[in-house]
């Protein structure tokens, strides 16, 4: 998909970025329990979104279909609307952290396979892993830096 724009997020569309990181998070991290939804579903809308720099992708009608957090050049958050996964969407956003917010870093969840080997085949390369997630959640995270 080419009819996309990559833009600055206003505050007033949170709630949808927390839509589509809800619909993302259950299409992709099967692992999660449906209380850790629960348990970061307010905090993504409340802490995390506005301790990032955020910019979203939108169609030609103004519907965003997936957003990016960066924080000291570490992608913090990348998700896309379910519907347009597979489109090339994450890859132009990922694109864009790079070489416009010179990301270098992202955390991946051990389980979520599909983003590891997306990372991976981005030029990433795994330098770490911790056993538990920033929350002290029991979900490994796998450190990678852009090689």
């Amino acid at each position: 998909m080419n009819d996309f724009t990559i833009e600055h997020v206003l505050k007033s569309e949170y709630q949808t970025l927390v839509e589509v990181w809800e619909a993302s998070v259950r299409a992709t991290h099967h692992f999660l329990k449906e209380e850790d939804i629960l348990y970061f579903r307010p905090l993504i809308l409340n802490t995390y979104l506005d301790a990032v720099t955020l910019r979203c992708a939108k169609d030609n009608h103004g519907k965003i279909l997936g957003f990016l957090g960066v924080a000291d050049h570490n992608l913090e958050m990348l998700f896309i609307q379910p519907d347009n996964r597979g489109m090339g969407i994450g890859s132009k956003m990922l694109d864009y952290a790079i070489n416009e917010l010179e990301v270098q870093k992202v955390d991946v969840n051990e389980q979520n396979e599909e983003a590891l080997g997306f990372y991976l085949k981005k030029g990433f390369e795994v330098v770490g892993r911790s056993a538990l997630d920033g929350s002290g959640k029991p979900y490994p995270i796998l450190h990678m830096k852009l090689n």
